[in-house]
């Protein structure tokens, strides 16, 4: 699906495209791709390097194109983990602002209404890439403030009971935190990259540049709070499991103790050999008060020592 949006105190959408219009494309169709193609013949290999899922946050030249690659986060079902990061690929000349992202996200809908709602007037392709990378950078932190509480959530319920959903809804979040985290160095490194291609008068907004510096720095600083409290927390619950296990097993290892003395003194008095007690009338009771009397001696000690 694409859509042509012009800046106009914040950015309208048209119904073609216009000279410095911003081409939005998400979730591309071969229609929209071969629009691209034909229209502004847009490089392949730049539409091949965005599908990739796996693609790291970097800039490539083909010509006078520009192809800037940024990670940001979404929420996934599919993959089983809650939250993910995809690429999304601003590709640029010197007339065209193209932005291609073949994943459904919520941030550029977001960004387009927080254009709207705040009047934002973009000047030039510098100007809407740093505000693009700092409204990854804003989703981020949002992202990160859902993975606490889920965090939180899952910490409640292992209190109570300790069940194997509940570590691995921690894992997937952990797995969630290192995908942040790569993805945010990721953006850091090519906005610096941008920098020192941008040195130009006319693309120079030292305050929306220190705005982005410091919104990535924020959510890189609380992506790694929030990953070190986790592993914390997985280490924490690793060593309760630990010691739950040992002390089923010190339990249990009591129990055959305890059940191995009238076993064993069974054993002695069940032979068929000569014992002197097999004339005596009250015999049994007499073996059976032994028993008694030692696993109680048993369980009385292994009770001191706390094994029970």
């Amino acid at each position: 699906m694409r859509s042509f949006l012009y800046c106009e105190a914040g950015f309208v959408e048209k119904t073609n495209w216009l000279p410095n219009c911003w081409v939005n494309v998400e979730c591309p169709t071969p229609e929209d791709i071969q629009y691209l193609l034909n229209q502004f013949h847009v490089p392949e290999s730049f539409l091949s390097d965005i599908a990739d899922t796996d693609e790291r946050p970097r800039i490539e030249y083909e010509g006078n194109w520009l192809l800037t690659i940024l990670r940001i986060p979404v929420q996934s079902t599919e993959s089983g983990i809650p939250f993910t990061t995809v690429p999304i690929g601003i590709i640029t000349n010197n007339e065209v602002i193209i932005s291609v992202c073949y994943h459904k996200t919520e941030l550029l809908p977001d960004f387009i209404r927080y254009s709207r709602r705040k009047e934002l007037v973009v000047r030039h392709k510098y100007d809407l890439i740093l505000r693009l990378i700092h409204s990854s950078a804003v989703w981020f932190l949002k992202y990160l403030k859902q993975i606490n509480n889920e965090v939180a959530r899952a910490e409640k319920a292992l209190e109570k009971s300790i069940r194997n959903e509940d570590l691995l809804r921690l894992m997937k979040l952990e797995k969630s935190m290192v995908y942040f985290n790569t993805s945010i160095r990721g953006n850091e490194v090519m906005l610096s990259k941008l920098q020192s291609i941008f040195q130009e008068p006319m693309y120079m907004d030292a305050e929306l540049l220190e705005d982005v510096e410091t919104e990535l720095k924020q959510a890189h600083l609380t992506v790694n709070i929030y990953s070190d409290i986790l592993t914390g927390t997985m280490d924490a619950f690793a060593s309760i499991i630990s010691n739950n296990v040992n002390t089923i097993m010190k339990r249990m290892t009591s129990i055959s103790i305890i059940l191995m003395v009238p076993t064993l003194i069974a054993s002695f008095y069940g032979m068929n050999v000569i014992n002197n007690i097999e004339e005596m009338p009250h015999g049994f009771i007499f073996i059976v008060l032994i028993s008694i009397t030692l696993s109680a001696l048993a369980f009385f000690i292994f009770r001191k020592i706390r094994w029970f």
